[in-house]
């Protein structure tokens, strides 16, 4: 599959592995929440979202891809930034509904600049 057009359905035209597609489940919409954590330290840098396409391009060019919900396409991250997420590992969760991939962060992995998108503060517990 070439160029940044999305498939239609969650599998189509995916050269994605059978079995972990066979695996995988999906969002109403085809896609699975990948997190994003630094390899080494645990630090969670962001969340993106993947269908079966971003994954197979993940697996197999150890560069995260994800597929944007608001430009509708996918983007390879650091591919316009120079921030990239070069990718160490990649698991399923026990419901096969999310994904892990820990990356060793070259730069910000948020887009306002920032290390990680999780640093806006906590939020207040209840009493």
């Amino acid at each position: 599959m070439t160029g940044n057009a999305r498939p239609s359905g969650p599998s189509a035209r995916s050269a994605l592995d059978p079995a972990i597609a066979a695996r995988l489940k999906r969002s109403a919409d085809g896609l699975v929440p990948a997190i994003a954590q630094q390899y080494d330290t645990g630090e969670v840098l962001m969340l993106g979202w993947m269908d079966d396409e971003a994954l197979h391009r993940t697996l197999t060019t150890g560069r995260c891809t994800y597929w944007s919900r608001s430009r509708q396409e996918y983007w390879v991250k650091g591919d316009t930034s120079g921030h990239v997420q070069h990718v160490k590992s990649v698991a399923l969760d026990c419901d096969a509904d999310t994904l892990l991939v820990k990356v060793d962060q070259t730069g910000p992995a948020c887009h306002t600049g920032t290390r990680t998108c999780f640093d806006a503060g906590g939020l207040p517990l209840g009493q």
